[in-house]
């Protein structure tokens, strides 16, 4: 059983959804056009609607035949980028400094494509709780959405989400059982040293020289005080300081992230970068402030949603394509605060192109659309069979 025929047949009408999407991106909590256009979709197919939640949520309820009580949500999420498009698409970006450069635009598309041909069949047993999400990209678009009662208001028994992957080839699925992507903390450490001239370095407290060494010093965090069999990556991303080639910098700012699996190496982290900050402001005399955000959550995939998707995988796409031993992601995703309320599984749809996500050439490939709204109707007709509350 291959992608769903029903799917297929207005898979031109799900390409023109994603460009428009495309064309204008929103970031996060600025879904309102985006999220204007699933309302609407959704509405025009007779489901339920809902909106607000967490901002710019949206969530779609549809309740098939029967009378199964049994409830699973299907998650996309909506969000751009806060950066530049590089392409030469017709339907690039039109708003300067907004891309879709990490295909949410598709997998808002994908979700909306299961949702119709769901709503025309209804061939299952129970509710389906379609969810649309704003701001996955860092801002805690889920932690939001939970905040505002999504699952009171809209409870689950389980939950599903997925990503496109240019890393993998078009038609394969991949699914990993456990911990498969990695918790973030970000972080802003802001150095307050004594600014002088750039001829009289004595007088100064000098910031950037504390901002480089100190950065060179939490780099030895994780190869000297992590378990070497346990994956974590402490990456600063920014320095700021200095305004003049002759002016040594009173203020330097750093920021950056800290990625890894375990709750209690994720605090070693925390602890030694605090220690280390707060050595070296003694050793030259200066105030190293260290403010670390809790940015996402571990994400576990349930051993049994896992097979669930697996086994949706082998009849949606070649059976030889779908791969159940792909290693963990040190990126992250914060549909890992969804399954830590809901058990549930994240899943990763191949495509065409080998320009990474989050990169300025960035091309999410269309032919990828009916593929995953394929596997997000399927998972819903398998695990709430027509019938089986007749």
């Amino acid at each position: 059983m291959p992608t769903i025929e029903r799917i297929d047949s207005f898979a031109d009408e799900l390409t023109a959804i994603r460009r428009d999407l495309h064309a204008h991106p929103e970031i996060g909590f600025e879904e309102v056009r985006t999220s204007g256009i699933v309302a609407d979709k959704l509405a025009s197919w007779g489901i339920e609607v809902h909106r607000g939640l967490g901002g710019t949520g949206v969530v779609g309820v549809l309740k098939g035949k029967g009378s199964g009580s049994k409830k699973i949500g299907l998650r996309a999420d909506m969000d751009a980028l806060p950066m530049e498009e590089n392409t030469n698409l017709k339907w690039r970006s039109t708003i300067p400094g907004r891309f879709h450069g990490c295909g949410h635009d598709g997998h808002t598309t994908m979700l909306l494509g299961s949702a119709r041909y769901l709503a025309e069949t209804r061939n299952f047993d129970g509710t389906v709780h379609f969810i649309f999400q704003p701001a996955e990209e860092g801002l805690g678009g889920a932690r939001a959405m939970i905040k505002d009662g999504l699952f009171k208001q809209f409870p689950c028994d389980e939950v599903y989400g997925l990503h496109n992957a240019p890393d993998l080839n078009h038609g394969e699925i991949a699914i990993l059982p456990g911990p498969a992507m990695a918790a973030a903390d970000f972080f802003d450490i802001r150095i307050q040293g004594y600014g002088a001239h750039g001829a009289m370095p004595e007088r100064s407290k000098d910031a950037v020289v504390i901002a480089m060494t100190l950065g060179q010093a939490l780099q030895s965090i994780v190869s000297r005080n992590v378990d070497p069999l346990q994956a974590a990556v402490l990456s600063i991303t920014q320095i700021h300081s200095g305004s003049a080639y002759n002016v040594i910098p009173g203020e330097a700012w750093m920021c950056g992230t800290v990625r890894c699996f375990s709750d209690e190496i994720r605090e070693l982290i925390r602890k030694r970068m605090r220690e280390i900050a707060a050595g070296f402001a003694a050793a030259y005399d200066a105030e190293i402030s260290v403010e670390i955000r809790d940015g996402f959550s571990v994400l576990v995939n349930q051993e049994e949603q896992s097979r669930v998707v697996e086994e949706v995988a082998r009849a949606v796409v070649d059976p030889a394509k779908v791969i159940t031993r792909s290693t963990p992601k040190m990126g992250s995703e914060d549909f890992a605060d969804m399954m830590q309320a809901i058990p549930g599984a994240y899943f990763w749809v191949g495509h065409d192109g080998s320009v990474p996500v989050h990169n300025p050439g960035y091309v999410l490939d269309d032919k990828i659309l009916p593929i995953g709204a394929s596997m997000f109707a399927r998972i819903i007709e398998k695990r709430m069979p027509a019938g089986a509350h007749a």
